[in-house]
């Protein structure tokens, strides 16, 4: 069934222009119900493209330009929103060019990258675009042949009337299409008849990437900046003095700025910012806490004994049924630190000119970006643009705008265009870090081994809640109590792929399987009886679809061979986060008395796919990056500096190490839902329940290899 969105005609703009041209389309976002559209006429205004940030253009080549205006960041963003707007217009793909779009805040109410919003957010708004260029296109050739326009068909971006023989390819009808007012209502094809949605579709940026073409922040050059690497505070601490003379020394170096609690050395090119980077000689005192992971874990386990929790969910009588339970299980599960880690350290281009700026480089959110550049320097958010480059990876951490500080307070001080750029190891001592955070887990079981009650209380630091008191098992047990503990640190943390869910999905799958043990009865149908429990009679608030999550958990069952082979030892895990659901299972097979991991199944639902790469993409990701640090990754902290300052401490996954992948995605007529993220929080659980099943170890501290319980376990990965 085709769907109707209304768009007043007040909304519709048409302004003509005194040259033939192209087509330009504009679209204010803010509501998807009432999009602005905007139709210019003239070569003059679409030269200008690049300050609307939201837009469709038509040559009069028939050539169809989308401007894509979220930052990509590898999530594929700028791929899968044209497709949606070319799929709706009926254009030929192979006559479409992709633009990034620069920061317009009159144009979307949300271009940003986080929380895989993007697409949910945008998918009937880009459908609006291009449904609407299609009416204006149609009603144009109508015109120009003198025929109904209910006669004319679309297709590939050529427009046809049977009856007549005549036709055309977009750009014939551009001019024409000027004059046409905007429908009242706009109506979007029925799902089955896509021909672009749902297709494999390479990624637009991918020439320019295997060719070296510049896209990145670290690419942008500008003739006559000045480059300035930056020393930061340990955290917790101030400068208390500065000696810069052998930095200044330095052939290279033009100057030595000391901003807030940092120090930049800059120049003309990195290399020489390195070496004087080294030489600087800064002594520092006590501002606040300064702290060590020795402290962290002495604190959270005290938090988690403590009565200082703030109650996120209770349900029934929790006391009673602990009371009256026939047997009891508890388990406290924790996690370090991570660097996010992005391919690409941070860098950005300021170029502060008295009462304007310009900002041009990789960031997340380009508006927190300008507004603090705007607070920085005491000027209106508008005399600010920002220029957004490809993200060389951003995982959480290019949603702060620290770094496009440093370029903005390094330029107003030099009265210069300046590029600052971090090392390796800048962006794992000085940055912004996934939290340490600490789980105990208890649950209640009667004598038919049915879960009466569950608890949970998370501590976290600087994050408020640490837990996600309405996802699964909540709304499936009669009795639940979750709290959390907030702990402020002086240590800067930040949303990491998939915030929170990212180690709480780990920690409680493996306690399920705990829990599933303890009552006898296989694992995957002891989440399905639960699942079951919840659709029949649900206690409280459910945040998440009950039989979404149903149908991962028995695709993922039906494609693993769950159990049928008695010499594959296995693991499951389900999470439901971001809008959509991931359901794993990792097989181990012991060769030679070693656990070998050969194979990680994945069942996604995210709804319609747009892109059947892009989404295979992402969930590979999302399990490597899950494996990897569940694994490996470990950052602790003394007297507020990182003691792993480069990859040569700080253990990464190595190609080597990553399995087989088999991924599938159910086929669903739901609009799309989140996918950068969920198959990330997953992926630690179905390993760790996959080890325990092969060895009998339970693994409930990450990293896997730096755990007691693992010391003797070789792990082995093989691709089947």
């Amino acid at each position: 069934m085709s769907t109707v969105t209304r768009a007043s005609r007040r909304d519709f703009l048409k302004i003509a222009g005194t040259t033939a041209g192209g087509l330009f389309i504009g679209f204010n976002w803010f509501s998807c119900d009432s999009p602005k559209v905007e139709v210019l006429s003239t070569e003059e205004i679409l030269s200008q493209a690049k300050n609307f940030n939201s837009y469709l253009s038509i040559s009069p080549t028939g050539d169809v330009v989308i401007y894509s205006p979220n930052p990509e960041l590898g999530q594929n963003i700028k791929t899968s929103f044209p497709m949606v707007v070319a799929e709706e217009l009926d254009a030929d793909w192979e006559k479409v060019r992709v633009v990034q779009a620069n920061l317009d805040t009159e144009k979307y109410d949300r271009q940003l990258t986080g929380g895989s919003g993007a697409m949910p957010h945008s998918w009937e708004r880009l459908r609006t675009a291009g449904s609407t260029a299609k009416y204006v296109l149609v009603a144009a050739a109508a015109k120009t042949w003198n025929v109904p326009a209910e006669e004319i068909t679309v297709e590939k971006g050529i427009i046809s009337h049977k009856g007549s023989g005549k036709s055309g390819h977009f750009g014939e009808f551009v001019t024409e299409a000027a004059t046409m007012t905007a429908p009242e209502q706009v109506t979007f094809k029925d799902k089955k008849d896509f021909k672009i949605i749902g297709t494999p579709v390479k990624n637009v940026d991918a020439k320019e990437m295997y060719t070296g073409q510049p896209l990145y922040g670290l690419d942008f050059y500008r003739e006559g900046m000045l480059h300035a690497m930056i020393q930061r505070a340990p955290f917790g601490m101030k400068i208390k003095s500065v000696d810069d003379a052998a930095a200044r020394a330095v052939t290279g170096v033009q100057e030595v700025v000391t901003f807030g609690n940092s120090v930049a050395v800059v120049g003309s090119s990195t290399w020489p910012l390195m070496k004087a980077k080294k030489l600087l000689r800064i002594e520092y005192e006590p501002e606040g806490k300064v702290e060590s992971s020795a402290d962290h874990d002495r604190i959270f386990k005290e938090l988690l004994a403590s009565g200082k929790a703030e109650v996120r969910r209770k349900d029934g009588n929790v006391d009673a049924a602990f009371k009256n339970a026939a047997k009891v299980v508890s388990a406290e599960y924790q996690c370090p630190f991570l660097a996010h880690s992005p391919m690409e350290p941070e860098n950005f281009f300021a170029h502060v000119k008295g009462d304007k700026c310009e900002l041009i480089g990789p960031t997340q959110t380009p508006d927190r970006a300008r507004q603090s550049a705007a607070q920085i320097l005491g000027i209106p958010a508008e005399n600010i643009t920002v220029e957004i480059t490809r993200l060389g990876g951003g995982f959480g951490r290019r949603l702060r705008a620290d770094y496009v500080e440093e370029a903005v307070e390094v330029s107003r001080v030099m009265n210069a265009p300046v590029k600052v750029t971090w090392s390796r190891e800048d962006e794992l001592t000085g940055g912004a870090y996934r939290p340490a955070v600490r789980y105990k887990f208890e649950a209640a079981l009667d004598e038919s081994g049915n879960m009466t009650a569950y608890k949970l209380r998370g501590v976290g630091m600087n994050a408020g809640n640490t837990t996600r008191e309405h996802n699964f098992p909540s709304g499936a047990v009669d009795n639940v109590l979750i709290e959390s503990v907030n702990y402020e640190s002086s240590i800067t943390t930040n949303a990491w792929r998939a915030p929170i869910t990212n180690f709480l999905a780990y920690a409680e799958q493996s306690f399920l399987d705990e829990v599933a043990l303890e009552a006898g009865k296989d694992p995957v149908q002891f989440r399905l009886d639960l699942l079951q429990r919840a659709k029949t009679n649900p206690v409280g608030e459910l945040g998440y679809d009950v039989d979404r999550m149903i149908g991962v958990v028995q695709a993922a069952k039906e494609k693993s061979n769950w159990g049928k082979n008695p010499n594959v030892k296995q693991g499951f895990s389900v999470y439901f986060s971001h809008r959509s659901y991931v359901a794993q299972v990792a097989d181990i097979v012991m060769e030679g008395g070693t656990p070998t991991l050969k194979k990680i199944t994945a069942v996604t639902d995210c709804g319609m796919v747009i892109n059947p790469i892009g989404a295979n993409h992402q969930v590979r990701g999302g399990i490597v990056d899950g494996m990897g640090h569940a694994m490996y990754g470990n950052l602790t902290f003394e007297n507020g500096v990182p003691k792993q300052k480069n990859y040569d401490t700080y253990r990464l996954i190595r190609m080597k190490e990553v399995p087989e992948i088999e991924t599938h995605f159910l086929t669903t007529d739901f609009d799309p839902t989140g996918l950068g993220e969920p198959a990330l929080p997953p992926t630690g659980g179905s390993i760790a329940n996959a080890i325990f099943a092969a060895t009998g170890r339970r693994l409930r501290s990450q990293p896997f290899i730096e755990q007691k319980e693992f010391s003797d376990i070789k792990l082995d990965i093989r691709r089947a």
